[in-house]
């Protein structure tokens, strides 16, 4: 009995979120319309929609840009650095050993805990072992 209830459950749940979707995807092309000429003229309506206020934030293509990392000068400076990129790693040690050497190599440990390779430049991104695997980090 309890698999079948189960089974109704789920069977419910998909219905619901693929009605919610629809209906997301239905507002979104009602904004996406362009607005309606008048015939053949190619003149605009003279009731045409309002423009959007000069004020709006306008998207660019650059990302945002990172936190500026702290310099690192020497070996010590790398611990901290690589503990916090470690710390969710499921083989701390292992990933504390290449992180220190990449660290004291390119004097560079990207922020976060995981992925922004490219924040250290090349020398940290290419860096690879003796199995053509990347090495750091």
């Amino acid at each position: 009995m309890a698999p079948k209830a189960m089974a109704f459950l789920l069977a419910t749940l998909l219905l619901l979120t693929t009605k919610v979707s629809s209906s997301d995807e239905k507002q979104t092309n009602k904004i996406k319309d362009p607005p309606v000429t008048n015939g053949h003229l190619g003149l605009a309506p003279a009731h045409s929609p309002a423009k959007a206020p000069a004020s709006a934030p306008q998207l660019s293509a650059k990302p945002p840009t990172s936190p500026v990392m702290p310099p690192v000068k020497s070996k010590a400076d790398c611990i901290p650095l690589c503990d916090r990129r470690c710390q969710l790693h499921s083989r701390k040690r292992l990933c504390m050993r290449a992180c220190m050497t990449c660290c004291d190599r390119c004097r560079c440990v990207p922020p976060g805990t995981y992925g922004n390779q490219q924040m250290c430049g090349k020398c940290y991104t290419n860096m690879t072992t003796h199995g053509n695997r990347i090495k750091c980090p």
